[in-house]
């Protein structure tokens, strides 16, 4: 996700935007944490922190969705008819899950995404691991980049593409998407 190409900055200061690697560790942090086996579904909440190389992801609660297994008969088979191995290793909870093993997350609670110098705050948030789409949702959603601020209430960004796309607040004061743009000279203090 960039916002520096749709704030009309030149693409050399562009930066590689909001992202996360499939390749690089998961570290999650919260004060409590409930699996829930059964659903394939573990909760955190508490001061939630997630980081996985340059991103950082804070929120009050999250819920990770792990990707189930097929459904077995009473006889112990799957839909292929497949008996399932004694000693298969459970693809469920948070022991024995590796990103591969999460289909999507939910945070809510002051959603606070970062990643290299992209910041985008909202009050929910989705993550499809499959398809790699973030969307943040709230009353005041804003994406910024440096003194470059965007505003809106729905957010959808392609992590594979760096694409994103920012909704107006249909209910809103102006019903518009609000955009800052700082110049490139402008002086630092």
């Amino acid at each position: 996700m960039m916002i520096a190409p749709v704030l009309a900055q030149d693409a050399a200061t562009a930066t590689t935007g909001i992202k996360l690697s499939g390749d690089q560790p998961i570290q999650i942090d919260a004060d409590k944490l409930v699996v829930h086996d059964n659903e394939g579904t573990a909760t955190f909440t508490g001061n939630v922190t997630v980081v996985q190389g340059a991103t950082l992801l804070k929120a009050g609660s999250m819920i990770v969705y792990y990707v189930k297994g097929p459904k077995k008969d009473a006889s112990g088979k799957d839909a292929t008819g497949a008996a399932a191995a004694a000693d298969a290793p459970k693809t469920t909870g948070v022991a024995g899950a590796g990103a591969q093993d999460i289909d999507h997350l939910e945070v809510n609670d002051k959603v606070y995404v970062k990643s290299e110098d992209q910041v985008a705050t909202g009050d929910h948030g989705t993550f499809d691991m499959k398809t790699e789409v973030l969307v943040l949702t709230g009353n005041k959603v804003v994406l910024s980049q440096g003194d470059n601020v965007a505003v809106g209430c729905k957010l959808t960004a392609q992590l594979k593409t760096g694409e994103a796309q920012l909704e107006s607040c249909k209910s809103g004061q102006t019903g518009r998407v609000s955009i800052v743009v700082a110049p490139k000279n402008a002086p630092k203090n």
